[in-house]
């Protein structure tokens, strides 16, 4: 089984951690639960099924039925939070507080760096913008950058960038280590909700960029689930489309950031005035 530190997912977790049981003994989820403390037979499948959750007194029982100490034990209450959390706001603490048990035990999460790699604008900028720039200094790259940043800014990305393996030197400039960056856990996601946020602040003041380099559009619509579902599908080839003359481009000159944005400015009107959009 693979270590804790591994999952962001508790619920994905346990049921590993039954399945392993399973295979080297009579297991049964009756046995779990009871190890737990519930007495219900079948709870612990019923919170791995996602049909309940655990309170803060069920988080200790499970975790030492699991045989979970230490700094495994704090990762596991952490992860429960995280996979609990009612807001984004919480979710994201919790999940800070995963990487930072990792990290004071010197252990690597498998999702941390994707995480903190679309914790600010800076890295995927730097990503692509230290690759052009042989041999500038951070205060070079940095005056480069139209948000206004720090030299030390930009070494603390590049620093974190060559740690996580996104970027590497070679012969004293820095390429990457990979043509694209891409995670598909619940954290990486959470993630990149808050890239799109700092990236849609971004493109407020670069309307007052010339016309030449930038480009602004936009129409407002009446549309149905139907349509909304052709749009989609359309603007997910565009993307697409997009990426591969990106890939295929040899002389960049300057990093651009694309936002693609469909979202309803009015509830559905046919489904009544409380639904959530």
């Amino acid at each position: 089984m693979r270590p804790i530190v591994e999952y962001s997912d508790f619920r994905k977790y346990m049921r590993d951690f039954y399945e392993d049981r399973k295979l080297r003994s009579a297991f049964s989820w009756r046995e779990f639960s009871k190890n737990a403390g519930f007495s219900s037979p079948s709870y612990m499948k019923v919170v791995c099924d996602g049909k309940s959750k655990l309170s803060r007194i069920g988080v200790e029982r499970t975790g030492a039925a699991m045989g979970l100490s230490g700094f495994e034990m704090d990762y596991f209450r952490a992860m429960v939070q995280f996979g609990q959390a009612e807001t984004e706001e919480k979710k994201t603490e919790a999940y800070k507080k995963m990487i930072a048990i990792a990290k004071t035990y010197k252990v690597r999460t498998l999702e941390g760096e994707f995480f903190q790699y679309y914790d600010t604008w800076r890295n995927p900028v730097l990503r692509e913008l230290a690759p052009i720039m042989p041999g500038a200094t951070p205060g070079e790259m940095a005056k480069m950058c139209y948000p206004e940043v720090s030299a030390l800014e930009v070494r603390d990305s590049l620093d974190f960038l060559t740690k996580a393996g996104l970027l590497k030197k070679v012969d004293g400039n820095f390429v990457q280590s990979e043509t694209s960056v891409k995670g598909t856990t619940d954290a990486t996601r959470l993630a990149l909700r808050g890239m799109h946020r700092e990236m849609s602040k971004l493109a407020t003041p670069a309307l007052e960029l010339p016309k030449e380099i930038r480009n602004f559009s936009g129409v407002t619509m009446g549309l149905s689930r139907e349509s909304y579902r052709k749009i989609e599908g359309v603007l997910d080839e565009c993307r697409r489309q997009i990426i591969d003359i990106a890939a295929e481009e040899k002389n960049i000159e300057q990093v651009y950031r694309l936002n693609l944005q469909l979202f309803p400015l009015t509830k559905n009107v046919k489904e009544g005035n409380d639904e959530q959009v």
